[in-house]
């Protein structure tokens, strides 16, 4: 890995005129080679306020967070790691640097920034989103023995590693698939506690009830097609 590390930062966004302009404000820009602010069929300025401060902005009118992930991921420059953060500043883009610490350390290959572990503000995570991933992470110890706590969207991971797992899902189970794959190849995985606060605006999956539903039934899916797969061998 080059010293200092390129390191690509993909935020998937729609509709988040709002709280991407805090986003952006709030990274560590000197250990960011590239932001990239995927916009995923946005109705509202998101994509301006993303070119106002500096990102290099993509369309990605096929909806789902996976879909904008995967545009994303296609387009970074040579980097030698890429972060991932939502768009609605419920995560904390200053703590960016405990999640590439252990990778720049060469002590993991892929690192979650853990809400479960950090402080989070009261209400921050609703009830059903504690239960999905408790339920999720434990799925992924018992079949893989790889211990998580938390699917959060704040993560950050070696780019090649990343290749390897040639990921593919494009909406809920994104995040999910790249921890089931990293813990099926043996990747280093790693958790750091971060912040977690409540999000600007309304949740587009937990905040409903149908994208909730959708949301769990894509996630054990995912998980469970996985565990299917490798006992079918």
């Amino acid at each position: 890995m080059r010293d200092p590390a390129r390191v690509s930062l993909v935020i998937p966004a729609l509709n988040e005129e709002s709280s991407l302009p805090l986003v952006l404000d709030a990274l560590p820009r000197p250990l960011i080679h590239e932001i990239i602010v995927v916009d995923n069929g946005s109705t509202d300025r998101t994509g301006d306020v993303a070119r106002e401060r500096g990102a290099r902005v993509l369309r990605e009118d096929r909806r789902g967070y996976g879909s904008a992930c995967l545009t994303g991921i296609a387009s970074v420059d040579d980097p030698d790691v890429v972060a991932f953060v939502d768009a609605d500043f419920s995560d904390d883009p200053s703590e960016l640097p405990l999640l590439l610490a252990p990778i720049l350390e060469d002590r993991a290959d892929l690192v979650i920034g853990s809400r479960m572990i950090g402080p989070r503000e009261p209400g921050a995570l609703l009830p059903q989103a504690l239960f999905g991933n408790w339920l999720a992470t434990r799925l992924i110890r018992w079949f893989w023995g790889v211990r998580f706590t938390d699917l959060g969207p704040f993560r950050a991971i070696r780019a090649d590693r990343l290749r390897d797992l040639a990921m593919a899902d494009r909406d809920f189970g994104w995040t999910v698939e790249m921890q089931v794959k990293a813990a099926q190849r043996g990747l280093r995985c790693a958790e750091v506690p971060v912040s977690y606060r409540r999000r600007v605006g309304k949740s587009k999956i937990t905040g409903t009830i149908s994208g909730t539903l959708r949301a769990s039934h894509k996630i054990l899916g995912t998980i469970f097609r996985a565990a299917a797969s490798r006992t079918s061998r």
